[in-house]
């Protein structure tokens, strides 16, 4: 008996210890930060919005362009253009990024103008002959959440489609409590296919050249908003505000088959908030996960969750 309990004591400490380690090597939960879904409610709670956003004028008599990204703690990242903002006169060679505190930030900008740019295909009808998947009322076309007069991310669309031209607009959440890199921070992705992902996720303010210590060294450009997944930058950084509307013009064309080979890669154009910044890009692959699944000549489009609120509108398609 004394034999049996002893042995029974020895498992039970090595059970013990085995839990022990197990609970020290888990990752502490997530500490849930404020989400604001609307520009106005975020303007009144939290004032860092107003501060954040793009700036145009003169520093030591040179023309710049200013971006001014919200972080925690009354400080911003911050990115100085000679030449204009990104996609309107930006020298991409000459650029200044730092992180500033409130005050500092403040009289950085206070001799520059605020500018709330629109993307020139902003509000685009579709024209005759489109699929309206949303326009402010669900369809038979997608099928997911709606409300409050958006599409939420989550959803997807319900018919196959081959070769398109698409026109999404989308607004990101104001998230500041994450970092600028987080991908925890307004994400999504508009995933053609199941296989072809543009990714969708609160960006704004970082620059493929110009990394500084807001930015973790783990950080992967190719996971920024307006990248194919993990796989291609874009060739301009043309992400807007969080809570500004935004917009991704596609044109795609699907990969082709003959008995069950693939002779033909798919090819995709991507006009961010009016600007190419992916211009007939082959695509050997999907993108990220997207590479492990078999690619198509048709295929339905996704509006990826990943655990943040992204409202999309105007949705229409012309399939070719």
């Amino acid at each position: 008996m004394r034999g049996i309990m002893i042995r029974s004591f020895s498992l039970s400490f090595f059970a013990l210890c085995l839990l022990g380690a197990t609970l020290a090597q888990a990752k502490p939960p997530k500490v849930a930060v404020p989400v604001w879904t609307d520009p106005k409610k975020a303007a009144a709670a939290h004032p860092d919005f107003k501060i954040q956003g793009e700036y145009s004028g003169e520093i030591d008599g040179k023309k710049v362009g200013v971006q001014v990204a919200a972080l925690d703690n009354d400080e911003f990242h911050v990115l100085t253009y000679d030449g204009g903002l990104p996609g309107a006169g930006w020298d991409s060679s000459k650029i200044k990024a730092e992180k500033l505190v409130r005050s500092s930030a403040q009289t950085l900008t206070e001799d520059l103008k605020k500018v709330n740019r629109k993307s020139d295909t902003l509000g685009k009808k579709a024209p005759e002959g489109a699929i309206v998947l949303f326009d402010g009322e669900k369809t038979e076309y997608i099928e997911g959440t709606v409300k409050d007069g958006f599409f939420w991310s989550g959803g997807k669309t319900t018919q196959p489609v081959g070769d398109f031209h698409m026109h999404a607009e989308f607004r990101l959440a104001y998230k500041p409590g994450r970092p600028l890199s987080s991908q925890d921070r307004g994400n999504s992705g508009l995933y053609i296919f199941d296989n072809y992902e543009i990714q969708i996720i609160d960006t704004f303010g970082l620059d493929f050249d110009a990394a500084n210590n807001a930015i973790p060294t783990e950080s992967l450009s190719t996971q920024w908003c307006g990248c194919f997944y993990k796989f291609k930058e874009p060739d301009v950084p043309m992400a807007f505000p969080p809570l500004a509307w935004q917009t991704y013009d596609i044109d795609f064309t699907a990969p082709r088959f003959i008995d069950g080979e693939k002779v033909v890669n798919a090819r995709i154009t991507v006009r961010h908030n009016g600007v190419v910044i992916h211009d007939d890009v082959e695509m050997a692959t999907g993108t990220g996960a997207g590479a492990k699944r078999p690619e198509k000549e048709k295929g339905l489009i996704i509006f990826q969750d990943h655990g943040n609120p992204v409202a999309f509108r105007n949705l229409w398609l012309v399939e070719k």
